[in-house]
């Protein structure tokens, strides 16, 4: 009887370290925003130029650092103006597209949580318009590679998992000398 008590100890403390990891992992796993949508959409090939480009995500997103650029084939941009905020959704105005080619959208926003994501979509005009192209693309603009920006969820999730497995190690040690 006092064996099955020291291992139903051991066993409850292994149980609620394994409840914790669970939960440390999840939080940080489900911390940053993600796109869900984009009109026009990732890949659409159209024959005129949309009026707007939208770009909508999981989560609300904030006003600060937002960025959308549409870059042409010919290498200039075609958004007017400042990007818009509501709720989900980021959105530039577009006064028409020029030359016939693959039109990149790229973005970097800020999620609720306060971390930047970036990425880019792509849609191709088939037709060309008569649009007046924005300035040239300047020589040192990078596009931005799709991320979720921020520190990444294992550098915080491994040493919060050793700490907690090392804890737990500890006081089944100690629950274990203390009934024998």
């Amino acid at each position: 009887m006092f064996r099955l008590f020291t291992r139903s100890t051991v066993a409850a403390v292994v149980i609620a370290i394994v409840a914790l990891l669970g939960g440390v992992v999840a939080g940080p796993a489900s911390a940053h925003s993600s796109r869900t949508g984009a009109s026009p959409e990732d890949g659409a090939s159209l024959s005129t130029a949309p009026d707007r480009v939208t770009l909508t995500f999981n989560e609300d997103l904030q006003e600060a650092y937002a960025t959308l650029k549409v870059v042409g084939p010919d290498n200039h941009f075609w958004q007017k103006g400042e990007p818009t905020i509501d709720g989900r959704d980021i959105s530039v105005a577009i006064d028409g597209l020029g030359p016939a080619g693959e039109y990149k959208v790229n973005y970097r926003v800020t999620s609720a949580d306060g971390h930047p994501v970036q990425g880019q979509t792509t849609f191709t005009l088939t037709e060309a318009g008569n649009g007046v192209a924005g300035p040239a693309v300047p020589a040192d603009y990078e596009a931005p590679s799709e991320s979720e920006g921020g520190i990444k969820a294992w550098y915080i999730v491994v040493p919060v998992v050793v700490i907690v497995l090392l804890i737990g190690a500890g006081i089944a040690f100690v629950l274990v000398r203390r009934r024998s």
